[in-house]
C-alpha cells in the first residue's frame, strides 16, 4: 500500500517531535558537561572544557566506583545469562515432573519487587559475612536476573525446531552438545539482547548496592555519583560531566550490541 506524501511528512514530524523530546535531555547534559564550571572560567572564551571529566574523575574517585561496577555487571552477566541459559533450556525443551510449577516459581522472582525483600536480604547476607563484599551486591541481582532470564529463555527454547532438536538426537548427540553447538548459535539475538538486559539493570542498580555495603567499601557507579552529589561538589558542569561518565558503558555497549538487540526484541526472543 502507498502512503501518500502528506502521510509521509506527518510520519517523519512524528518521529522528530519523539527525538527531540528524546534526546533533548540528552543535549542539556552534554552541554553542561561540556561547560564553564563558574562564570570565571567562561569568561575564558574556550568553548568546550574538556578538564570538567578529568576533575570530576579524580574528585568523585569514579575511577574506583567504575572498576567496581565492572566487576559486579561482569560477574552477574556471567552468572546469570549462564543460568538463565540451563534453566530456559530444561524448561522450554525437556519434558518432566513439576516443570509448570518450577517455572512459576522463577516467575515469583520477577513479580517481587526489591524493596519487598531488600531488608531480610540484607539480615540474612549479613549473618553469613557477604555484607559490605563484592557478592553481597552481586548475588540479589544474579537472583532477579535469572528470574527473568529463565523467562526470557525458555520462551525463546519453546520456539525452536523440534524436528532439528530429534534430528540431533538421532545422531547421537548429547542434551549438553545439542544446546551450546545448535540451539546457542542461532540464538544470539535472543542471548546478547538478554546481555545487555542484565548488564544495563545491574550497572544501574541502586538500592541493593546502598543496603548491602553500608560502609560504602562496594560502592557503584550510580551510588557515588549520588554521594558526589551531596559530598564533594553543588557545580553542575561537574555533576553532568560524572553522569555522562556514569551512562557512557551502558550506551557504548548498546551501541555495540544494537543489531542484535533490536533483532532480539522485534523477534521476542525467537530464533534467529
Amino acid at each position: 500500500m502507498k502512503t501518500s506524501a502528506v502521510e509521509r511528512t506527518a510520519n517523519y514530524v512524528i518521529l522528530i517531535v519523539f527525538a527531540l523530546v528524546i534526546l533533548g535531555p540528552v543535549g542539556v547534559i552534554l552541554s553542561l558537561a561540556l561547560g564553564p564550571e563558574s562564570a570565571s572560567v567562561a569568561r575564558e572564551g574556550r568553548l568546550f572544557h574538556w578538564e570538567n571529566f578529568a576533575e570530576a574523575w579524580e574528585v568523585g574517585r569514579f575511577g574506583q566506583y567504575m572498576a567496581t561496577s565492572v566487576v559486579v555487571a561482569v560477574v552477574v552477566v556471567i552468572v546469570a545469562v549462564t543460568a538463565s541459559i540451563l534453566a530456559g533450556y530444561a524448561l522450554g525443551t525437556m519434558r518432566f515432573r513439576f516443570a509448570d510449577v518450577i517455572f512459576y516459581v522463577f516467575l515469583l522472582g520477577i513479580m517481587v519487587p526489591t524493596e519487598a525483600i531488600i531488608v531480610p536480604l540484607y539480615f540474612d547476607l549479613r549473618t553469613i559475612g557477604l555484607t559490605n563484599t563484592v557478592w553481597g551486591v552481586a548475588f540479589p541481582q544474579i537472583a532477579m536476573s535469572i528470574a527473568f532470564g529463565t523467562y526470557w529463555m525458555r520462551t525463546y527454547f519453546r520456539t525452536t525446531n523440534r524436528a532439528m532438536i530429534e534430528a540431533a538426537q538421532l545422531d547421537g548427540a548429547s542434551s549438553f552438545r545439542i544446546l551450546w553447538q545448535i540451539l546457542v548459535p542461532i540464538g544470539r539475538p535472543a542471548i546478547l539482547t538478554l546481555v545487555l538486559l542484565v548488564f544495563m539493570w545491574t550497572w544501574n542498580e541502586f538500592l541493593v548496592p546502598l543496603v548491602m555495603s553500608p560502609n560504602g567499601s562496594v560502592r557503584t557507579a550510580p551510588l557515588g555519583l549520588a554521594f558526589f552529589q551531596g559530598q564533594y561538589t553543588q557545580g553542575t558542569a561537574l555533576l553532568a560531566a560524572g553522569a555522562v561518565m556514569v551512562a557512557l558503558p551502558v550506551v557504548a555497549l548498546y551501541i555495540f550490541l544494537q543489531r542484535y538487540f533490536i533483532k532480539g526484541m522485534l523477534q521476542g526472543a525467537v530464533r534467529e
